[in-house]
């Protein structure tokens, strides 16, 4: 599933490389965290590869 903006996408590349081992699982955050322990290598790989350009910064609330 790509994901919707920036953020998430940013995120995503950070969990993936805790799970990798390039990157200290205690240096994750927020939202990274969470994905970080709920996602698979593959799942956050496909996120953190959607192309930023034309995303918003963060994602809109539904209302």
């Amino acid at each position: 599933m790509p994901a919707k903006s920036k953020k998430q996408q940013m995120a995503a590349g950070a969990a993936l490389a805790a799970k990798r081992g390039k990157r200290k699982k205690s240096s994750l955050k927020g939202a990274s965290k969470g994905m970080y322990e709920s996602m698979s290598k593959t799942e956050l790989r496909r996120m953190a590869k959607t192309k930023r350009k034309g995303k918003p910064t963060r994602k809109q609330k539904k209302r």
